[in-house]
């Protein structure tokens, strides 16, 4: 741990009065929470020293030795819409939920979002999942400064984009990654698992609204060719012009969401190029192998703690065939993953983001049974 910022304190009363008002549901709130931010060492893509940043929910009262529900966030397009910099409900509500029901709650930031520096390598599991490993042991060296422990039990979720990251944080837990912690359960939420099979067909066939589509093909482009080499040499190649010569800097984190989805165009047709195109459609070299890499979290691993895979029916982001493929992977390798519908909760006019506020809330009455 590199320093630790407390953000808050709120009563039993507060946390449910503040849930409510973004549509969270209040009625697993046992306690009143203290949060706070940790900005802790960590490694980048490449396995260099770097640091992030992250959340961490302590409850007031209840048990001095506390379980860890480790939540990991969907996309984030600007660094302070992180969980521990975001001053709405949105980024944080989800770990305040799990803090407020009696549970320690860490929600990692992720690399170069939040507090932490460079660029954000979005999709790219093996970094989210060490980011997500060392916010744990970052939360587990500061806790005992609250007069609290983490007991080393952990409950994985996530959402969309952390929905492949709590997957891939329950493998390496479940492979030993650091002695003290022991996965005990992983819920994740309407993920992309299948990003080549389902997501990128539906983007390409326009089940996807043309406009998000715009706005995740520009994202991978520009992070997968940072990170791994290969989808471009100057971003002309994939890119029409106007937006070939400012896509790169719409996705540095400087840019708010709402303003990177007014500066894209509304259909894919309008920003890619012919070998744009050829990339989605015909995956090959450093990006069909990072597509691999990707579908890991379901296909390479066979996880011994009770799974569930949260869904929402007709997700107009994270199609749900992603989900069903990922039940039929792990079946595949003698898992029974119940695939449970969150129900039609909507936020924000989105199916998709509604399954997080409806998944959080059937998750932490879950991971309750299992203290």
């Amino acid at each position: 741990m590199v320093s630790a910022t407390h953000l808050r304190t709120m009563s039993a009363d507060q946390v449910r009065g503040w849930l409510a008002s973004e549509g969270f549901d209040d009625s697993s709130v046992r306690h009143g929470v203290d949060t706070y931010r940790l900005v802790y060492r960590t490694i980048d893509t490449r396995g260099r020293a770097t640091t992030a940043s992250g959340l961490l929910v302590l409850p007031r009262g209840g048990d001095r030795r506390l379980d860890t529900v480790s939540f990991t966030h969907g996309t984030e397009i600007y660094k302070p819409d992180a969980p521990s910099t975001s001053g709405d409900v949105w980024g944080p509500g989800p770990a305040v939920t799990y803090g407020a029901a009696g549970f320690a709650a860490v929600a990692p930031d992720y690399l170069g979002l939040g507090e932490g520096p460079g660029l954000h390598p979005w999709k790219h599991v093996p970094s989210e999942v060490s980011a997500a490993l060392d916010m744990l042991r970052a939360a587990r060296q500061f806790a005992p400064r609250t007069g609290r422990l983490l007991n080393g039990d952990v409950l994985a979720t996530g959402f969309s984009q952390g929905a492949s990251s709590a997957l891939g944080l329950a493998r390496a837990l479940q492979h030993g990654a650091d002695p003290h912690f022991r996965i005990r359960a992983v819920a994740p939420i309407s993920g992309a698992y299948d990003f080549e099979g389902a997501e990128l067909q539906a983007l390409l066939k326009g089940d996807v609204p043309p406009e998000v589509a715009a706005v995740y093909v520009s994202y991978l482009f520009t992070a997968w060719n940072r990170i791994h080499g290969g989808v471009y040499e100057t971003p002309s190649e994939v890119f029409h012009e106007p937006h070939a010569s400012r896509v790169e800097k719409l996705f540095n984190g400087t840019t708010p969401g709402p303003d990177v989805l007014e500066s894209l165009p509304d259909t894919l047709g309008e920003l890619l190029t012919r070998r744009g195109f050829a990339v989605l459609r015909h995956p090959s070299g450093t990006f069909a192998d990072a597509l691999r890499v990707d579908a890991e979290v379901c296909r390479a691993w066979t996880p011994h703690v009770p799974i569930r895979l949260y869904k929402i029916a007709d997700d107009e982001q994270a199609t749900t065939a992603n989900t069903d493929r990922c039940a039929a992977w792990l079946r595949e390798r003698g898992v029974n993953a119940p695939v449970i519908d969150v129900g039609d909760t909507v936020y924000g006019g989105s199916r998709h983001l509604g399954s997080n506020v409806a998944g959080t809330a059937q998750i932490v009455r879950w991971f309750t049974t299992l203290k």
